[in-house]
């Protein structure tokens, strides 16, 4: 064993680089809501938060898919979100998400999922509103539309 070779970067995130996206995701509440945005109290929707959180977090940027239509999960077959969200993070299941992963939701039961949040340990989840801002909401009545959990890698594959 190489005991000096560098961490696989698909290995899962430790529990202080889950705390590191938590504190991050927090410093976003009260960004203006804006559809393709991304920058810390200009504007994001939920993917820009994601992706701004992974930035501050890694000190790299990140290139998500994006969709120009606003309603585009209306309209689509398949799980773009999901599969966009695998290639950068890592998936696993929903009863083993914690404080600093991210999750997926469904508006409609048999919609692909399509708006992300961070969870909290609080039972929160930190997201972007449309309409609004990022927010701290109670994760219960969201509960019932999670379809998936992802985590962030220990660190970014920069070969992608």
């Amino acid at each position: 064993m190489n005991v000096h070779s560098d961490p696989d970067p698909r290995a899962p995130a430790s529990a202080a680089l889950r705390e590191r996206v938590a504190a991050e995701a927090v410093r976003w509440i009260g960004t203006p809501y804006c559809h393709q945005a991304r920058r810390r109290g200009v504007g994001c929707d939920c993917l820009g938060l994601i992706a701004g959180v992974w930035e501050a977090v890694f000190e790299l940027p990140v290139t998500l898919q994006r969709t120009e239509r606003r309603d585009w999960a209306a309209h689509t077959d398949g799980e773009p979100l999901l599969e966009g969200l695998g290639a950068h993070l890592i998936g696993l299941q929903v009863a083993e998400a914690s404080a600093g992963d991210v999750l997926a939701l469904r508006w409609r039961t048999r919609w692909p999922a399509s708006h992300l949040a961070v969870l909290m340990a609080d039972d929160t989840i930190i997201h972007a509103y449309e309409g609004g801002r990022v927010v701290r909401s109670n994760l219960r009545p969201w509960a019932s539309h999670v379809a998936a959990a992802f985590r962030f890698p220990s660190s970014p594959d920069v070969t992608r």
